[in-house]
């Protein structure tokens, strides 16, 4: 699959979508989701044009693989989960879940989560 550039992902990259954001580096911006799972849920996303977790572990350089996760990390700490505890989740492809074909980590937490956190399927 290759990379669209009019994804919604890419589109807040370039400012042209607005997000509520969280944190942001020179590897990776975090922003709200708009449909929140948990009371924290924060999207992280690369700002490289990657489209899943294999495209960006394969393509990615170290200091981006590196800075994305710490990103990730930050975000955990800023949103007052880190100690309490929290999930980070990829969905990689059609079958997971993956709606937005950019790389994205969810974070979730802010209450006990437990089993599955996947959205009902799409008809």
């Amino acid at each position: 699959m290759s990379y669209d550039p009019d994804n919604v992902f890419a589109k807040i990259l370039r400012g042209e979508l607005p997000c509520k954001k969280v944190h942001e580096t020179e590897h990776a911006l975090a922003f709200h989701d708009i449909n929140p799972l948990t009371p924290v849920h924060v999207l992280v996303i690369p700002k490289g044009a990657y489209t899943d977790f294999a495209d960006f572990t394969a393509n990615a350089g170290p200091e981006e693989i590196c800075g994305f996760w710490q990103a990730v990390h930050d975000v955990a700490r800023m949103t007052g989960v880190e100690d309490s505890g929290f999930r980070i989740v990829a969905n990689k492809g059609a079958d997971a879940g993956q709606i937005v074909f950019h790389f994205h980590v969810h974070v979730f937490g802010g209450r006990p989560v437990s089993g599955s956190m996947v959205r009902p399927a799409r008809d």
